[in-house]
């Protein structure tokens, strides 16, 4: 029978975990405000951290913590009590990529599960099976394999109990594993610290070292060129050759990206694992699926290293920024008998053609004929930061449902 695997979203604060446990994964992995390598994303105090964990608990789903900084001599004497209280708190894993940190994790919280994170290089079936004999229980591997080396290196997992981890969707980074040295050489910004600059995003020419202020351009057009802004992850099309390799879980980035395109990528690759799993031999993918993840920010889609070693049309040199097709304009918190009460994420007006993405899987279009604010006075536009707003409706709509706007260009 076939073996349906885990769908792991990302969760860089405590409302986008509960976007992606309610728009359907089945675990979640987040940082504390220590340890991680998100320094730039909300991050969770212990008390959000024990909220989440529960939050996810009840609905049975699971909590996966990240410590994978690479450790200085400075960061190791608050890490053993830090590590006690993620394992109070109820986590479910830790995500590590230091030696150092997970003899120290071995020692002080001995029956916490410890994956391997893709920071650790993990490219081989050998590597896996020296961090499964140390007592880890997963490797997330490197985005740096094809889809056969992948198989491969499951299939050897499998027999030991070793489980595998991939990443299927989401930003891609120049530097082999994510291990930058750049934007810390340039702004002083360590990357494997959890504070990246983003270097690889930025605009590049050329300087002959004796030519002081002569550049050469790598463009024709004479803009520079963004030669090491790797375009977007997206696997999609691949989930049946990945499912039937084995691999237990499936990973989203994107702890930095917002509530929305949280919601709406995991529905998408919720929607296409079930549909996989219920039918594999008459499985297609439905093009409707793809056009979703176009209405999330994002940059142009690449396969990676799934086919082999990328091209040079798995780069966008045009520039280093993300195509934003749709702007989060509103969640829906509740409804009555004449409206959906929503919160503000953006201002909307009367007139407006407006979609929502809902948790169960339906999506609307409409375009907006009254407004009224929470006390129910007609109003035109919705001007103020996270006001609660009703828009008249007919039918039962889920909580959490998402409302986007086309932007216009």
């Amino acid at each position: 029978m076939m073996k349906k695997p885990e769908l792991l979203a990302p969760a860089g604060n405590l409302e986008k975990l509960k976007f992606a446990i309610v728009y359907g994964a089945d675990a979640v992995y987040l940082g504390g405000e220590a340890f991680g390598l998100r320094a730039g994303a909300g991050n969770f105090s212990f008390d959000d951290m024990a909220e989440g964990i529960a939050f996810a608990h009840e609905r049975g789903r699971k909590v996966y913590v990240t410590v994978n900084i690479f450790a200085h001599n400075k960061d190791l004497a608050a890490l053993p009590d830090y590590l006690r209280k993620v394992a109070e708190l109820g986590a479910d894993a830790i995500l590590v990529s230091d030696p150092g940190v997970f003899q120290i994790a071995r020692e002080v919280v001995p029956n916490l599960s410890i994956h391997i994170s893709t920071q650790a290089n993990n490219t081989n079936w050998q590597t896996a099976m020296f961090w499964q004999k140390l007592g880890a229980e997963r490797i997330v591997l490197a985005r740096e394999l094809s889809l056969a080396e992948v198989g491969e290196i499951t299939e050897t997992c499998r027999k030991s109990g070793m489980e595998t981890e991939m990443f299927v969707h989401g930003a891609m980074c120049i530097s082999y594993s994510g291990r930058c040295l750049l934007s810390n050489f340039m702004v002083g910004r360590d990357a494997n610290q959890g504070d990246c600059a983003h270097a690889c995003r930025w605009r590049y020419r050329i300087q002959e070292e004796k030519r002081d202020g002569e550049y050469m351009e790598i463009e024709e057009d004479g803009r520079g060129a963004y030669i090491m802004n790797s375009k977007d992850l997206c696997l999609l099309p691949h989930l049946p050759e990945i499912i039937a390799a084995g691999v237990d879980s499936l990973k989203i980035e994107g702890r930095m990206k917002s509530p929305y395109y949280v919601a709406n990528t995991v529905r998408i690759y919720r929607a296409a694992i079930d549909a996989y799993c219920a039918a594999p031999e008459s499985y297609q993918c439905d093009p409707a699926w793809q056009e979703e993840l176009t209405k999330v920010s994002h940059r142009d889609y690449t396969d990676g290293f799934a086919l082999g070693k990328p091209k040079a049309d798995a780069h966008r040199y045009e520039d280093g920024g993300y195509l934003r097709n749709y702007s989060f304009v509103g969640l829906v918190r509740g409804q009555d008998e004449e409206y959906i009460w929503v919160e503000q994420r953006h201002k909307i007006c009367l007139e407006d053609t407006l979609e929502m993405i809902t948790p169960t899987g339906e999506v609307y279009e409409w375009q907006v004929k009254g407004l009224v604010d929470k006390d129910k006075n007609s109003i035109e536009s919705t001007p103020h930061a996270q006001m609660l707003y009703g828009i008249p409706w007919q039918g039962s709509i889920p909580a959490w449902s998402i409302l986007r706007q086309k932007e216009i260009k």
